[in-house]
């Protein structure tokens, strides 16, 4: 038999809501058990405070426990759930729906292929630490077994669900006798998500080593396929390698292209030109560049005391893509630390070809 990648894009009135994906469940298109990730929008702040993530999370392992028929242990022992906070602009919640089935048919040539890894969870001292770069790491790796892609050439995005600290987890080391990493606990989810960033390139090459000095310091170290996301909602990093390999059937491919800053709608174009076929799923990272400039222009992002900056991100390369592929219904995640260059990230998209 052999394995084929589906993906189904779906629209959602809230975080609450899994009708869609119950809908597809019930008409035949989708079966509960091939589901091996979720990774969705929703429409909350993106915030450490930003519940939306947790209560989506929480409402989709309910209704794969149900349909699977299992624990909901269970369900999060399979399923690589990762709920980015933050619709800012016209980005539309949606959920995309990542499966592996099996399949007769020939193989063709490479394919979407999806890899999920899990690291263990962290103690709060660990998170934006050596430790955590270590784990991301090696779960990159597995991931990439996991999936059959030979070659970290093949791997075109890395989507990583990633813990921060909230003050009760500082609290709690602290009685241990244990520093954490920061107090700040909003800049503890740009902490996680740059050494979450830094296992990925470890993992694929990209760089040679990962000191945990260089972590929200070392800009010239970072990945061109990462997309890490922070949440109050766990404390494990959770993974998602999407690539290409041989031996997947299917008419779906992954391409990407680094997006050099928030405006550079020439990387998607080269990436649709490449894929040809039809947008399926497009994934980007997005930050306000800290020169406090786009093309020389000045940007106010950085210097908005009522909105933060990564919201700011979200709204204006949301709106970029989206009239690129002439929808609104993409997946642009805040927060680049080490996702690309200093003010851009990668963008990816998957095509049914």
């Amino acid at each position: 038999m052999t394995r084929r990648a589906k993906v189904m894009r779906l629209p959602t009135a809230g975080p609450q809501d899994t009708a869609p994906l119950a809908a597809a469940i019930d008409r035949g298109e989708v079966d509960p058990a091939s589901i091996v990730a979720i990774v969705g929008k929703t429409e909350g702040n993106g915030c450490v405070n930003d519940f939306t993530r947790g209560y989506a999370t929480l409402a989709l392992k309910l209704l794969l426990a149900e349909r699977l028929k299992c624990q909901l242990t269970d369900v999060e022992a399979r399923v690589a759930i990762v709920m980015s906070g933050g619709t800012e602009g016209g980005l539309s919640p949606h959920l995309l729906v990542f499966c592996r089935e099996s399949t007769d048919e020939a193989v063709s040539g490479p394919r979407l292929a999806i890899g999920v890894g899990l690291t263990r969870a962290f103690k709060p001292e660990e998170i934006g630490r050596k430790a955590q770069i270590d784990a991301t790491a090696e779960a990159v790796a597995a991931a990439m077994r996991d999936a059959g892609i030979a070659s970290p050439g093949d791997v075109h995005f890395v989507q990583i669900k990633c813990p921060l600290l909230t003050k009760e987890r500082i609290e709690e080391a602290e009685r241990r006798g244990a520093m954490v990493a920061t107090d700040d606990t909003y800049y503890s989810m740009a902490l996680s998500r740059g050494a979450s960033a830094l296992g990925v390139a470890l993992a694929l090459g990209e760089i040679k080593d990962a000191p945990e000095s260089a972590v929200c310091r070392d800009w010239s170290l970072h990945s061109g396929v990462a997309s890490t996301s922070a949440g109050v909602e766990l404390l494990r990093n959770e993974i998602v390698v999407l690539g290409n390999a041989q031996g997947w059937g299917g008419d779906l491919v992954i391409d990407h292209e680094v997006m050099k800053d928030a405006i550079d709608t020439d990387a998607a174009r080269r990436v649709l030109k490449r894929l040809g076929g039809e947008t399926v799923a497009l994934l980007a990272k997005a930050e306000a560049s800290p020169s406090g400039e786009i093309r020389g222009r000045r940007h106010t992002m950085l210097d908005d005391s009522d909105i933060h900056s990564t919201r700011h991100a979200r709204a204006l390369v949301g709106g970029v893509l989206a009239g690129v592929i002439g929808d609104t219904l993409l997946y642009v995640s805040g927060g680049a630390e080490h996702q690309g260059p200093p003010g851009g990230g990668p963008v990816a998209i998957v095509a049914k070809i």
